[in-house]
């Protein structure tokens, strides 16, 4: 029988939530199959059974992970010693990077989600509004210590949550931008619409 194939330090579970994730973001989460996923595992469907209880499972695993790994990084820039402005930096690079580095789990965290089971659903949606919670809040932060512009908050972490989102058009252009230019121009044309001018 074969066995799922695994780099060092990688775990078989670990390894078939990155193979689910890059089937659902290619094929869409209701199209895409366990078959599918057990082909390009190399192995039968049945041997994936005794890692996984199901598709639903996985999509459940890689939304989960994915939100909380994003609410853990926030509270830790969120707890430093930085200004607002530089937390505010180092979120949009944060993103910028998961954006880059970590897409297929990144995309499929932000399109399949509707796709999950009560209560699985509202429990992903509160993470989601946890999240845009504290960017808000931090430009709040930003606004009141005289760094940004008087502008809402509400309307600046949208424009900035959706700029990075817009990554994914950039993923099918690769190579045509550096990576690290892409992020430093990012950062550069969003913060600065919003900095206060001395």
């Amino acid at each position: 029988m074969a066995r799922i194939k695994t780099l060092p330090h990688v775990t078989r579970r670990a390894a078939i939530l990155h193979e689910a994730a890059a089937l659902f973001r290619e094929k869409g989460y209701a199209a895409a199959s366990m078959r599918e996923l057990a082909d390009r595992l190399g192995v039968e469907a049945p041997s994936l059974y005794n890692h996984i209880g199901s598709k639903a499972e996985l999509l459940r695993e890689i939304c989960f992970e994915t939100g909380h790994y994003f609410i853990q990084q926030t509270e830790i820039i969120e707890s430093s010693e930085r200004s607002p402005l530089d937390k505010i930096e180092a979120i949009i690079r944060f993103h910028i990077r998961q954006m880059l580095e970590a897409f297929n789990v990144v995309y499929v965290a932000n399109h399949d989600w509707k796709q999950l089971p009560e209560p699985h659903l509202n429990d992903f949606l509160a993470i989601r509004r946890r999240y845009e919670k504290s960017i808000i809040q931090l430009i709040e932060a930003g606004i009141e210590a005289g760094q940004l512009r008087p502008i809402h908050p509400q309307v600046a972490a949208l424009v900035l949550l959706s700029a990075v989102r817009g990554l994914e058009f950039w993923q099918r252009q690769k190579g045509k931008i550096p990576t690290t230019q892409l992020e430093n121009d990012m950062v550069q044309h969003l913060l600065h619409g919003m900095i206060q001018p001395h």
